[in-house]
């Protein structure tokens, strides 16, 4: 059972990762990554805190990446991990690039939790945000107009949705 539970969650993260790189393309927009998630599902961003609910992380998607996407940012994968329900990956936030090519990046972790059905009911990103500061002033980086900041005071509450928990232990 355990081992089907694995292959669904990373086939699922496949599948999630092929859309994210669509968009980092332009070929997709950000709210369709919403879709991977449950109605109830939480999703943890380093800058921007706990969102709860699917049409909130659609919406958080279409807030927090505006202006962001098809400046050269993008995502790529390293490796990833599963252990029953739980997957974690690590990936590089990739900024832009240098003038000689090289990438400006941070590399950054997600935590998963496989709901069933291709859905996760949780996701936590994490990122070194002095890191990516510093990065940012290195880069002499530029926000578009149409950046949207996070808020001051995010919830940091990095807790599975009450209706998930139990997946926690294995």
């Amino acid at each position: 059972m355990t081992g089907l539970v694995e292959q669904e969650a990373r086939d699922t993260y496949t599948r999630f990762v092929a859309t994210r790189d669509r968009i980092d393309r332009g070929d997709a927009d950000w709210p369709v990554l919403a879709d991977f998630f449950t109605e109830d599902a939480a999703y943890i961003d380093p800058a921007w805190g706990r969102v709860e609910g699917r049409e909130a992380i659609r919406e958080f998607f279409v807030t927090s990446m505006a202006g962001l996407t098809g400046h050269g940012w993008s995502t790529p994968e390293n490796w990833t991990m599963v252990e029953g329900p739980r997957l974690v990956s690590q990936w590089d936030q990739i900024l832009g690039h240098r003038d000689d090519g090289t990438p400006w990046f941070v590399p950054g972790l997600s935590i998963l939790y496989y709901a069933g059905d291709g859905l996760f009911c949780y996701s936590h990103d994490m990122l070194n945000m002095t890191h990516i500061g510093q990065t940012m002033r290195d880069m002499q980086w530029k926000p578009p107009g149409q950046v949207a900041m996070p808020p001051r005071r995010p919830d940091r509450n990095v807790s599975l949705p009450p209706a998930w928990a139990h997946l926690a232990s294995g």
